[in-house]
């Protein structure tokens, strides 16, 4: 192979330049690089909102290679059909990529993998998306965790590489390959009208992933911990959306945590441990793939859970008649997001007052979240749901209304995004009714619902269910 074959490098979910290790192995060589995005059926298959910011990431991260004298050649069809005629245009010495471990990603790596190696044609896969490779983290009898505290345990203390910075320089090919128009993909067609009001919530890129950590750090992550389970308080990060398109690794996230730490700083801890929940559910998502869409605990199979149902599609359109519910639902449509302690409320009352399954659910949140991640996604609903590993109890049924006094006091929340309630709605509670599909038939100025099922009837219902469930 000659010397100046350059490297194809596959981006997927590493959309950064700094302490990307694909990146840095590959800029050490000295080879010329071709950075490569490839829109195949796996990414087609995205949600409308991860699918329209994946595509706001690319556009930035474009940008940033330019600004390096580089580019990035987008290609459209399957990924090994793709990487195969790019080789043959190229003479490229090897394809590099960072390794991802949703079950149809991991499929379709493997077998790229192997398509290439059987072409004769070097392929390397890196770490990157996670702190920790899922086989890297095991139990003293060999083994892979299943529940979240021992697994904090075993690596709150372990040493972590110091994070790479950016390569000085990324060699051009003499020549660039041919590369389509993002604008020609159009990825964001389902957002429709949805996309003009989600927007303005954004932080695209790894520039603003670093801007939003340094104003966290700047004074947020003090309170972190006493105040992250209020949706009425400013005080997350909000970098799950940065971290779930690789705009900033969360190797980087986890020194800045340290740091924090050492500096004494409240919350510190708890980010780190927030942080690790999000190993932990790819760890899980590597050993036991079935958790991405069956009940991680098969004796749950049988539970009397409803299909999609009338009542779902009210949870949907946040008109449930329970405002810390339908606070919810609305700003995932208004912001493309929602504050952790809400996805529990809003997951516990589908699941069990409305005794919907829980897949319901997480196809929702795939459709809807610009933060979604499949290993979050998949843990968080078999958690709430009581189907999932490390589970919460399924007789733990939040109370909606307690949980509203409890964590938003002050109403500031459910008025924010309940324009019905509100005696002035505010610019997000109508946002709301210009982000829905006009097909809703949806309008500020009605009355707000009924609510679906008592929270005392639907409490018994799902108890009662749960006693059949152990007959």
């Amino acid at each position: 192979m000659m010397a100046d074959a350059p490297l194809i490098l596959w981006f997927r979910r590493d959309l950064r330049l700094a302490d990307n290790p694909m990146l840095a192995e590959a800029a050490a060589t000295g080879r010329p690089l071709i950075p490569l995005f490839i829109l195949d059926p796996e990414t087609e298959a995205l949600g409308a909102a991860p699918k329209w910011r994946l595509g706001l990431g690319l556009e930035a991260f474009a940008a940033a290679l330019e600004g390096m004298g580089s580019r990035l050649v987008l290609r459209r069809g399957p990924a090994l059909a793709v990487l195969e005629a790019l080789v043959a245009e190229t003479g490229a010495a090897g394809v590099h990529w960072s390794r991802l471990w949703e079950p149809d990603w991991r499929a379709r790596d493997e077998g790229v993998k192997a398509g290439l190696r059987r072409a004769g044609i070097g392929a390397a896969s890196h770490a990157g998306h996670t702190i920790f490779e899922p086989w890297e983290v095991e139990t003293g009898q060999g083994g892979f965790y299943r529940v979240y505290t021992p697994f904090w345990k075993a690596v709150k203390d372990r040493p972590v590489a110091a994070c790479s910075a950016p390569p000085a320089r990324l060699p051009s090919p003499a020549e660039w390959p041919v590369s389509e128009r993002l604008a020609d993909w159009d990825l964001g067609r389902a957002m429709n009208r949805g996309a003009a009001v989600v927007a303005p919530h954004l932080a695209v890129g790894e520039a603003a992933a670093a801007e939003r950590l340094a104003r966290f750090l700047s004074g947020p992550v003090d309170r972190y911990a006493a105040e992250r389970d209020r949706p009425d308080a400013p005080v997350t990060s909000r970098l799950s959306e940065n971290i779930t398109y690789g705009e900033i690794s969360a190797r980087s996230l986890w020194h800045a945590g340290m740091r924090a730490r050492a500096e004494g700083r409240a919350g510190a801890e708890k980010f780190l441990q927030e942080l690790v929940w999000r190993e932990f559910g790819w760890h899980l998502l590597y050993h036991t793939p079935e958790i991405a869409r069956r009940n991680w605990r098969a004796d749950w199979d049988g539970f009397p859970w409803r299909g999609d149902n009338p009542d779902a599609l009210r949870w949907r359109r946040g008109m449930t008649g329970e405002p810390f519910v339908d606070a919810a639902m609305r700003e995932l449509f208004v912001t493309g997001t929602m504050h952790n302690r809400a996805r529990l409320i809003a997951g516990s009352y589908l699941t069990k007052h409305l005794l919907t399954d829980w897949r319901v659910g997480q196809a929702w949140f795939e459709e809807c979240l610009v933060d979604w991640d499949p290993a979050s996604n998949a843990l968080g609903w078999q958690w709430v749901a009581g189907s999932g590993p490390d589970a919460s109890p399924y007789f733990r049924i939040f109370n909606p209304a307690t949980q509203a006094e409890k964590f938003d006091p002050e109403c500031a929340y459910r008025q924010r995004f309940l324009a019905e309630i509100a005696r002035r709605p505010g610019p997000e509670a109508l946002a709301f009714f210009e982000a829905v599909p006009r097909s809703w038939g949806l309008a500020p100025d009605r009355c707000y619902p009924r609510p679906v099922v008592g929270l005392a009837e639907g409490r018994e219902r799902a108890l009662a269910a749960y006693g059949q469930r152990n007959n």
